[in-house]
């Protein structure tokens, strides 16, 4: 018996974006069976010449996840979890960003954002001590 899962596919807004820019992800909800591989799809304007894309992932009840960025001339940057499965190659041409996913698992239903400038930011924070 095959598992079905539904990954839900959202464009991200952008931060600090000027109007020119925006990001479509065409596919709202992907269904793929576990353990096959599936492709998300990220479509961006923009008029950088060197753009930053970026894909988050969010479960339910969690805040979203950096998963990776890709950018022009760089090899961009993957969180250690998303190492192995989750691969994506920034085409600037085709002005796209697809983001594959191997052996799809139960864990992998998420909702997933692509975005074109950093939407998630960390906040780092230390005690405050008394001279």
């Amino acid at each position: 018996m095959r598992n079905w899962l539904i990954l839900h596919v959202l464009s991200a807004c952008c931060f600090g974006c000027r109007a020119e820019e925006n990001v479509i992800q065409p596919t709202e909800d992907v269904m793929v069976v576990e353990g096959q591989p599936t492709t998300l799809a990220c479509i961006f304007d923009t008029t950088d010449l060197s753009p930053y894309l970026f894909w988050y992932k969010q479960q339910t009840n969690s805040n979203p996840m950096f998963m990776l960025r890709r950018d022009t001339f760089g090899a961009g940057e993957t969180s250690t979890e998303f190492k192995e499965r989750f691969h994506a190659r920034l085409n600037v041409t085709a002005k796209s960003v697809p983001l594959t996913i191997q052996k799809v698992q139960l864990s992998d239903s998420a909702v997933y954002y692509c975005a074109l400038r950093p939407t998630v930011t960390t906040v780092y924070s230390a005690p405050l001590q008394k001279l």
